[in-house]
């Protein structure tokens, strides 16, 4: 049976611990239904038998174990109470010294934040959540950040992205250790709409176009259903309500991209997850509106640095 610690500290997401949590709960589930033995032993360690989460449920947790046993993963959450954990150095050091014990070391979200302190990512490859990024860069410079994937992989140290991705990060961690077939039993036993690979991106292109004043949500959900369509800029205009020129001009004020731009970068990511899911790339390319393979793959070379056969082949 693997032992894994879940680290828990005031004001910690309680997302971060809950979510990774119910994977290998549901693990040791799929398992046992298969009439085999569970292979997770799951538990909340932190310095207090109490701990209050910043969605204010408290969490009743084991004491920190003391160095020397050996554990399969040591889970480091985050959360808002993560800076006040940062300046705890007999937490940070029983980190240290605990992930000497582990096989593996897992960041969710901002909980990056404490491997890094405790010097665990000095030289590695990590990833944090998006909003924390330019800080964690700061506080960090020794760390490699990368801020788009879900989660990465650097030797024996895992770190995720914002809170959901630990339930990605966690699915990897099943699927490493038993197998795509419970990974993806898993993640249908949790209704997860899509085992998420670590290098997509942490959040979605039409989820970045919708940041500005809301103007243009509407205009954003037509264009997902009207892909393969005319998406010249006199056809949004006039679904906007607007003048070519008026058009053009506020939308780039609201987004931050020409209407052409954020258009590439919607029929990208639709053609992303349609690959994902084993489609063939001719009939990805007409689908997302492309006109043709070659025009898709200028596009997912100048956007990804990759072509879309060998994006569909790596994940």
């Amino acid at each position: 049976m693997r032992r894994i610690e879940v680290l828990a500290y005031p004001d910690i997401q309680l997302l971060d611990v809950s979510g990774p949590l119910q994977v290998f709960a549901s693990a040791n589930d799929f398992k046992r239904q298969a009439g085999e033995p569970a292979p997770y032993e799951v538990v909340v360690v932190a310095a207090s038998p109490r701990i209050r989460t910043s969605a204010g449920l408290v969490l009743e947790a084991a004491v920190l174990p003391t160095h020397g046993g050996k554990i399969d993963t040591l889970l480091v959450p985050g959360g808002w109470g993560v800076n006040a954990a940062c300046d705890d150095p007999v937490l940070v050091q029983w980190i240290a010294g605990r992930s000497r014990d582990a096989t593996r070391t897992a960041s969710v979200c901002s909980g990056a934040m404490l491997l890094a302190t405790a010097g665990l990512l000095d030289g590695r490859r990590a990833v944090t959540h998006w909003g924390r990024c330019a800080e964690f860069a700061r506080r960090f410079p020794a760390v490699r950040l990368e801020p788009d994937p879900i989660f990465i992989r650097d030797g024996n140290v895992w770190t995720s992205a914002g809170v959901t991705a630990g339930i990605d990060l966690a699915l990897s961690l099943v699927e490493a250790d038993l197998g795509r077939h419970t990974a993806i039993g898993v993640a249908r036993e949790l209704v997860v709409f899509l085992k998420r690979p670590g290098g997509q991106a942490q959040f979605s292109q039409t989820l970045k176009l919708q940041q500005g004043d809301g103007r243009f949500d509407r205009l954003h959900g037509w264009i997902l259903e009207n892909l393969a369509g005319d998406l010249s800029l006199t056809q949004l205009a006039d679904h906007a309500n607007m003048s070519p020129r008026s058009f053009s001009r506020r939308y780039r004020e609201a987004t931050g991209r020409t209407p052409a731009r954020a258009i590439e970068e919607i029929r990208i990511e639709a053609a992303r997850r349609m690959l994902e899911r084993g489609q063939p790339v001719n009939q990805t390319a007409r689908r997302c509106g492309f006109g043709s393979e070659e025009t898709m793959r200028r596009g997912f070379l100048r956007v990804l640095g990759t072509n879309p056969r060998a994006y569909r082949e790596r994940f």
